[in-house]
């Protein structure tokens, strides 16, 4: 509040006027410290508004990823590629030797350590051409200018579209109709599978982008996180489906080769005599019985001309010196103290008796 006030007039002295400043207090002046709590402590940040349910597709991949990776973890999915690989690659040898992949002993470990040398190089190659692709794309979109990035997704997206679409409907009428694809590559109706759902996915995530571009003025539409995860999980249970598929035809084949290798081989191939305490009756051609005179002799018959295929649990697969696909039979021989094995170099003379 201000007030003005006139001097006496007593020495023809002007009148001064007095400005009367608004009182301040000292404790208001000085900055007021932060409000404390009971502790003594200071208050805690106002917590952050809380973001929207709305997320876009490409944010929710990480998502799904952590999903999967708790639920189907990629080590477990390729350890079920090599097991499954394995297994059908026996079933391919036994089947061309006339037996079964179930009589046999085999073991989890047979089936994977049966597939790392078939498996893994294919593997590899797969690997490795989709990291190339993938910094092939990279390098693309980050080196072209936007002019030219343009004209090449114009090329790029309907292309993939295009071929991915071929690649499901071969595989598709492969599954329905019939044989489409050629007997010497049957692997390829899962590959077409795996590899058309990936190209039609790469299509729709480069064209999406080019969508949203085109309306700037309006606020992005988002899809569920949802919906995004479902999506993303679809595309991984097809790929992994067209992989299986394509894998079990491939490890049939694989399994095939080796023993059509392992007819060819034949002659080569260590002798076997078959010891053993009571008469096996091995009548297979080319297979021959001898029979002890020692009457205490602990196996009183020898079977002469066999070749070991292979050696699963308690059980020997067991083929004629003379075997082909086209006439031979398969022996299963169970593992015991009465039978009794015997291997020479091929071609080794024998005695006419025990």
């Amino acid at each position: 509040m201000t007030s003005v006030a006139k001097a006496p007039e007593d020495g023809g002295a002007e009148p001064s006027t007095k400005v009367a400043l608004p009182e301040v207090n000292p404790a208001e002046a000085l900055p007021r410290p932060p409000a404390s709590g009971v502790d003594g402590r200071l208050p805690a940040p106002a917590p952050e508004p809380p973001e929207s349910d709305a997320e876009p597709r490409l944010s929710a991949l990480p998502q799904v990823l952590k999903v999967l990776g708790s639920v189907v973890a990629p080590t477990t999915l390729l350890t079920a590629l090599m097991y499954y690989f394995g297994r059908q690659a026996y079933a391919g040898l036994l089947w061309y030797f006339g037996s079964d992949v179930t009589v046999l002993d085999l073991t989890v470990q047979d089936y994977l350590n049966n597939s790392v040398a078939g498996f893994i190089p294919p593997l590899i190659a797969a690997a490795g051409a989709t990291l190339l692709a993938l910094w092939i794309h990279q390098l693309l979109m980050e080196a072209l200018p936007t002019a030219a990035r343009r004209i090449v997704l114009r090329v790029l997206i309907p292309a993939a579209a295009i071929a991915g679409i071929i690649m499901v409907s071969l595989a598709l009428a492969d599954f329905a109709m019939g044989p489409v694809f050629p007997a010497a590559f049957p692997e390829g109706r899962g590959l077409s599978l795996s590899v058309g759902v990936l190209l039609l996915c790469y299509a729709v995530q480069l064209l999406r982008p080019i969508i949203a571009a085109r309306r700037p003025m309006q606020a992005p539409r988002r899809a569920p996180g949802a919906v995004a995860v479902a999506e993303w999980g679809a595309v991984f249970i097809l790929v992994s489906v067209g992989l299986f598929w394509a894998v079990g035809t491939y490890a049939i084949g694989v399994g095939i080769d080796y023993a059509q290798q392992f007819e060819r081989s034949l002659g080569t191939r260590p002798d076997v005599v078959v010891y053993s305490e009571k008469r096996l009756s091995l009548q297979a051609p080319g297979i021959q019985e001898v029979t002890c005179q020692d009457p205490d002799a602990a196996y009183r018959f020898r079977y002469d001309g066999l070749k070991l295929t292979m050696q699963a649990g308690n059980q020997y697969l067991l083929v004629p010196a003379g075997w082909t696909y086209r006439n031979g039979a398969s022996i299963l021989i169970p593992r015991s103290d009465k039978v009794r094995l015997e291997f020479s170099q091929p071609g080794q003379l024998r005695t006419a008796t025990c």
